[in-house]
């Protein structure tokens, strides 16, 4: 049985297994984002959907350039609609949740970031195939071997580690890193423009 050094070194393993050069990518995709004011979607089943919710708060309040600031990320979690996600469950079946609130909500040019740890729901697929058909782009952020997603996904950020928890939790530390490298970008950005004004 791990004591908690042992499982420290365990999870500091599996973070530093991530190639850095996809989360690179993903700061410069959600930057994109940000300057051309397109919308970001967040999905995700279980623990990934409590991570899609706290990155979409995250992305839309903790990349603020400042409260009066007028361009922001515009995230929004498409987990935490209850009332639409159980009518979209009972009616249309739970592994269209995610699809049918992207034909709702979404729009030529914008961005779906797809969390799940297995690269296998049902749901999630189903979402990312809509997105790629309908022009927006797509990210998957994947733990295992990274399953479905990780074949059809536009861009990834990939945990290989056969855990699902901890795949959760170095998710968890990716987008707290990449959102604190967001807000450095926005606030320089905001500040050439302050100058340039």
């Amino acid at each position: 049985m791990q004591d908690f050094r042992e499982y420290s070194k365990y999870l500091q393993q599996a973070i530093e297994s991530v190639d850095a050069q996809q989360i690179e990518n993903f700061i410069s995709i959600l930057y994109k984002a940000y300057q051309d004011e397109k919308t970001v979607f967040v999905i995700g089943n279980g623990g990934s959907a409590a991570n899609a919710s706290h990155l979409a708060q995250d992305l839309a309040k903790g990349t603020r350039v400042g409260i009066e600031f007028p361009k922001r990320i515009k995230a929004l979690s498409l987990t935490d609609n209850t009332s639409f996600i159980s009518a979209l469950g009972n009616d249309d079946g739970y592994d269209r949740i995610f699809e049918q609130q992207l034909r709702t909500y979404a729009q030529t040019g914008d961005y779906l970031i797809a969390i799940s740890g297995s690269g296998n729901s049902p749901n999630i697929i189903k979402a990312v195939n809509w997105a790629n058909e309908n022009g927006l782009t797509t990210i998957g952020v994947t733990g295992f071997n990274g399953g479905k997603l990780k074949q059809i996904n536009h861009h990834s950020v990939h945990v290989e580690l056969n855990d699902m928890g901890t795949s959760e939790s170095v998710h968890t530390v990716i987008f707290h890193y990449v959102i604190r490298e967001l807000m450095e970008k926005m606030n320089a950005a905001a500040n050439v423009e302050a100058i340039a004004e």
